[in-house]
């Protein structure tokens, strides 16, 4: 029988933060096929890595239900779990397009589409209780993987660690004081990897280095495992 535990997560109603309220509202009257609601967290719960973003596009997860699936964001993050095994299967920008994680679980640090794609502080704040749940409740995560400073940010939230003692750097891997290791990467979005802020050898070097820290004591299938679409 999989491994599953119960996580508090947000109703697909949630009315916490207002001004993602109205925005879910007008999403949802201009496109009703949509998914319009809190993106939940995506893959197993035993899983030993976790992904956190920033929040769903309002053309990605927001639209398909599952986080950085439909937008550009989502062809640099599961081209690159892919590669590295974890993940299996092919990338197909649709949540049924039959992806599977390995070991892995992404979640975002704030759940609704905030309006141009950017949460203000005390949304992130509202939402951080759910990602202090998902940590909580998911025993088996010894690593996180946070995108960009927003995501990063959280996670030290979430773990009741200020901000002021660890600080965001691309590449680095922090270890806190419960044990979990935090990899900080730039954002996957267009706009950094329009600009060549991050690259995909950067980020490649990022998860290649998480692959190396938790292949030790784990299931992991091997490298090349999974398919995507672009090779």
């Amino acid at each position: 029988m999989p491994y599953r535990v119960e996580i508090d997560t947000p109703p697909h109603d949630c009315p916490l933060c207002p001004r993602l309220v109205a925005y879910r509202k007008t999403n949802r009257a201009a496109n009703p096929g949509w998914f319009n609601g809190p993106v939940p967290s995506f893959g197993p719960h035993d899983a030993k890595l976790l992904v956190v973003g920033m929040a769903p596009g309002v053309k990605g997860a927001n639209r398909t239900g599952r986080p950085f699936t439909g937008d550009h964001a989502g062809m640099l993050l599961y081209a690159t779990l892919l590669k590295f095994g974890f993940a299996a299967g092919t990338y197909l920008a649709e949540a049924d397009d039959g992806l599977a994680l390995h070991e892995t679980r992404i979640v975002n640090a704030v759940r609704c589409v905030p309006p141009a794609n950017l949460p203000e502080p005390r949304e992130v704040a509202t939402c951080n209780r759910f990602l202090a749940a998902e940590l909580k409740a998911l025993p088996s995560v010894t690593a996180v993987l946070a995108l960009g400073v927003l995501a990063h940010a959280a996670v030290l939230k979430a773990c009741g660690i200020p901000l002021s003692r660890v600080r965001f750097s691309h590449g680095a891997m922090h270890e806190l004081p419960d044990g979990l290791v935090l990899a900080d990467s730039y954002h996957v979005s267009r706009y950094n990897t329009s600009t060549r802020r991050l690259t995909t050898a950067m980020f490649e070097d990022v998860v290649r280095a998480l692959r190396t820290r938790l292949q030790g004591n784990s299931s992991l299938p091997p490298v090349g495992y999974g398919t995507h679409p672009s090779g």
